[in-house]
């Protein structure tokens, strides 16, 4: 007898929609750009262009039970019966497994969770049901957070269970009257926070839209995914005020107190210091975060002032475009500062310095971790000779060469001064890195660098690479292009042996 949960063959399904056979978002048609708007030309866009990530995505209209993915989301009510044409056709694909399947073994599902179950005679593996919130206006914050939570808990699940192709469909629907517009806005922004932090997690995402949605998600994906730097530039304007926070999830300023990450910081307001004109005594920081007096420090602090935050509307400016500025300010009085102070004592140890261009023309700039004493240097005058020596170069692609050979404690800064320095520095200098090698890693070196690159550097972690002798950075660089220490060309035989030819990657032997 035939079971009658068996999954029909897909070879025999003619509507059967191959994804493969899908445009990709990287691929879609741009637009034509216009005039750059000056004021936010110089501004870091808190989406970056990610190709990467935009080839995950596609943008359908194309019927969800027919796509070919390893699941589906169903959008449903609490106790998953809803009754409108996409359930109804769902469920009449999936066959009497998938409803038996959801009435006696998951039954219910509350606003913002997400549940599993087979599919069945579906395409898709999985069907993942999920409850959006209902809209009312007196309730706006709790509709955004479940709403937020149906998205994220969805992804999850994703993860959890190794699904690398996702039909998502809107959770957010008239038929709870949910705004569509402001449900796209967290429903993309979510998306792109988690592929930020779980890029292996999925293959292919497609948001399935109706005819009546699509306009809405054209509009606005690329807000989110833009598809060039001109796009990232020329969709700043046009971000909403409320970004989210790190996971996407929606942020209401004015009612929300947030605990600051370093209490030693209130401490340098008391004192009087104008963060926007003046910079940060990095070393005084350290020092003070070290031995803090919980009882002269505040533990926590109102992030930005209300007043502000209206002020700065009024006029015309988001708070995220607000931010930024003050950050290209503060780094300009930085660069003011590097340049008109004696640095030649730092220049002397030579830990740092401009060394030719790579194979591409792309200058490149040599770190020598050996070199560097971080007990004896004062870390704000590094910082200083650091955004001296490179601010020269980061306007255009530029590469950056990490010799960690022979290094030991005494050489490395503390992980909070490289997290500071790291968010001090212009949008430019994350934007134009091209690649970041680090020579000679170790283990320790390796589990930093990833620690640091997935929670501080995000926008950089698909840059940077370990190179295991200089033979290697020879393939990227010439050797006559770069000035490198002999002791490092000693210890690289020693652990290497005798240096052996490594052909060109142009070369007919390196093809």
């Amino acid at each position: 007898m035939m079971d009658e949960t068996a999954q029909e063959p897909l070879g025999h399904r003619d509507d059967l929609v191959d994804i493969n056979k899908l445009t990709r978002w990287n691929l879609t048609h741009l637009p034509h750009t216009t005039e750059k708007d000056p004021l936010t030309e110089a501004l870091a866009s808190p989406f970056p262009w990610r190709n990467d990530l935009n080839s995950k995505l596609i943008l359908t209209t194309r019927n969800l039970t027919q796509l070919n993915v390893h699941a589906i989301v169903h959008a449903s009510n609490e106790h998953l019966n809803d009754r409108n044409p996409i359930s109804d056709e769902i469920f009449s694909q999936g066959g009497p497994g998938l409803v038996k399947e959801v009435r006696e073994d998951i039954r219910v599902c509350k606003t913002g969770e997400a549940k599993l179950s087979k599919g069945y005679n579906l395409p898709a593996r999985y069907v993942i049901h999920t409850v959006g919130p209902r809209y009312n206006l007196k309730y706006i914050t709790a509709a955004e957070s479940a709403l937020y939570s149906c998205y994220r808990n969805t992804l999850q699940l994703c993860r959890e269970n190794a699904i690398r192709s996702l039909g998502l469909s809107c959770v957010h629907t008239m038929r709870r009257s949910y705004p569509p517009e402001q449900g796209a806005h967290i429903a993309i922004r979510t998306v792109r926070r988690f592929l930020e932090k779980y890029p292996d997690t999925l293959d292919t995402l497609l948001f399935v839209c109706s005819d009546d949605t699509v306009d809405i998600y054209k509009e606005l994906l690329p807000l989110y995914f833009p598809r060039s730097i001109t796009e990232e530039e020329e969709t700043l304007s046009k971000l909403p005020k409320d970004l989210g926070n790190e996971d996407g999830e929606p942020v209401i300023a004015e009612r929300q107190i947030r605990i600051m990450d370093k209490p030693a910081f209130a401490a340098y307001r008391e004192e009087g210091v104008n963060e926007f004109e003046e910079t940060i005594d990095l070393n005084k920081v350290f020092e003070t975060s070290m031995a803090i007096d919980v009882g002269h420090h505040p533990f926590a602090s109102m992030e930005e002032n209300p007043d502000t935050t209206k002020t700065k509307v009024l006029q015309g400016i988001s708070p995220a475009e607000f931010r930024r500025a003050e950050a290209r300010r503060k780094y300009e009085g930085l660069l003011r500062k590097a340049r008109s102070e004696d640095l030649t004592d730092i220049a002397s140890l030579r830990c740092m310095y401009r060394s030719g261009v790579d194979r591409h023309g792309q200058p490149v700039i040599v770190f020598v971790g050996k070199n560097f004493n971080a007990r004896d240097v004062d870390p704000q005058r590094a910082l200083l000779y650091m955004v001296k020596v490179m601010d020269t170069v980061v306007d255009s692609p530029y590469v950056v060469v990490y010799f960690h050979t022979l290094t030991n404690g005494s050489n490395q800064p503390p992980m909070a001064y490289l997290k500071q320095a790291y968010h001090m520095l212009d949008h430019r200098y994350k934007k134009n890195l091209k690649s970041f090698y680090i020579v000679h890693p170790t283990w320790w070196s390796k589990l930093a660098t990833w620690f640091f690159t997935t929670f501080t550097a995000s926008d950089i972690k698909f840059k940077v690479h370990s190179l295991s002798g200089v033979q290697y950075l020879y393939t990227k660089i010439n050797p006559d292009q770069l000035d490198v220490p002999q002791f490092i060309h000693e210890y690289d035989i020693q652990v290497n042996g005798p240096r052996y030819f490594v052909p060109e990657p142009d070369s007919p032997e390196g093809l």
